[in-house]
């Protein structure tokens, strides 16, 4: 009874995470726009507000309430007896309780997948041979010895079936199998060793003054999105993070999103910081490179445009599996930077330029950077 109690509670339990499942992906690029949920983010989970779900059920009423149709009033009078119609303020305050949200925990694995079946993500192909090796056990044999809790049963059944045979124990019409100690079978582990690709992701931002807080929490929201699908990719990952403004320096996360606006954009300091960080950190043949930058588009010179061009074309590019430049819109940036790339790198396939004129585009902002599967 117990049991069948806990297979009942289980499957309930199933159909509400599927029906919550059904309910994030719904409202996916709600939840997208929102910064919210990212404050709740922890280790490996993160809390999402859902509206109230109540698994359906019926419900009965009292009993002396009446039925249908039933109660004072003629035929024709209307439902609402208020002076001031639908959607009136008069009348006193209510005792019955409002809408509320439910929070719900899910795993960050969960939702990267939500994300990649509502947007459509190819899985990622790392690229390159060389890959870091780590170990991990599998059982893939059979021992005479071993712990009781790697027992094999059925392995054990059978050895004890041929013995029988063997002996001339075995009866067919009323058989009796005990196995011997000579009959006991336990799996056994072999470790093997498996390719692990592994990830660095720096993100790059423009911190100058033309780059005020409601741009940044775009950057904020979009690389927390970026960073969930990746991390479902890769079994190890690891972010950086580069801010410029003139010049430009690594710095910690909560930095990144916190540094204060201020000075002109020099936008190659960046690009150099990365590359330093690349080879003193990241040997090209073990890692997968990934790399984001995020700019208003004001850059303080056609001949630093021209550098950063050069850049790209030879030192990132040619090694890095994405570039993904996003050009957020501001009062203040000219938002040239992007015009300026595409005239002279449109083509390249792991080149993603995307323009992010608000919170709504965000959605379709990370289909862009994510949807070649790079």
């Amino acid at each position: 009874m117990a049991m069948s109690r806990v297979l009942s509670i289980d499957k309930d339990l199933n159909r509400f995470r599927q029906i919550v499942r059904g309910r994030i992906k719904q409202d996916l690029r709600k939840y997208i726009t929102k910064g919210e949920m990212i404050g709740r983010k922890g280790k490996d989970t993160v809390t999402i507000p859902v509206p109230q779900i109540e698994i359906p059920r019926f419900r009965f009423g009292d009993r002396q309430q009446g039925g249908v149709g039933q109660g004072e009033g003629e035929e024709g009078d209307p439902l609402s007896s208020g002076e001031e119609g639908e959607g009136g303020g008069r009348g006193e305050a209510g005792d019955k309780p409002g809408e509320h949200s439910l929070e719900v925990e899910i795993s960050l694995q969960e939702l990267a997948q939500i994300l990649g079946e509502e947007l459509q993500l190819p899985r990622i192909q790392p690229k390159g041979a060389d890959k870091i090796r780590y170990t991990v056990d599998k059982y893939r044999g059979i021992r005479r010895v071993g712990p009781e809790s790697l027992r094999h049963f059925k392995r054990t059944y059978r050895e004890a079936l041929k013995r029988q045979i063997a002996l001339g124990t075995y009866q067919p019409v009323r058989p009796n199998i005990i196995p011997v100690r000579e009959d006991r079978r336990y799996r056994s582990w072999k470790t093997i060793p498996e390719p692990q690709y592994n990830a660095v992701i720096i993100y790059m931002m423009d911190v100058s003054g033309s780059m005020g807080d409601e741009q940044k929490e775009m950057v904020r929201i979009e690389s927390f999105w970026i960073d969930t699908w990746l991390r479902s990719q890769y079994k190890g990952i690891e972010s950086r993070y580069v801010i410029h403004d003139a010049t430009a320096r690594e710095v910690d996360r909560d930095t990144f999103f916190r540094t204060k606006e201020s000075g002109g954009t020099v936008i190659s300091t960046a690009y150099k910081v990365a590359l330093d960080i690349l080879a003193a950190n990241y040997p090209l043949e073990d890692w997968n490179v990934y790399m984001f930058q995020f700019s208003d588009g004001d850059n303080w010179s056609n001949d630093d445009t021209q550098l950063c061009v050069e850049l790209l074309q030879t030192k990132l590019l040619p090694i890095v599996n994405l570039f993904g430049y996003g050009q957020v819109r501001s009062f203040f940036g000219s938002g040239q930077f992007i015009l300026d790339l595409r005239r002279s790198l449109s083509g390249l396939e792991n080149l993603v330029l995307s323009e992010i004129p608000d919170k709504d585009a965000i959605y379709d902002s990370i289909k862009d950077f994510l949807g070649k599967g790079k």
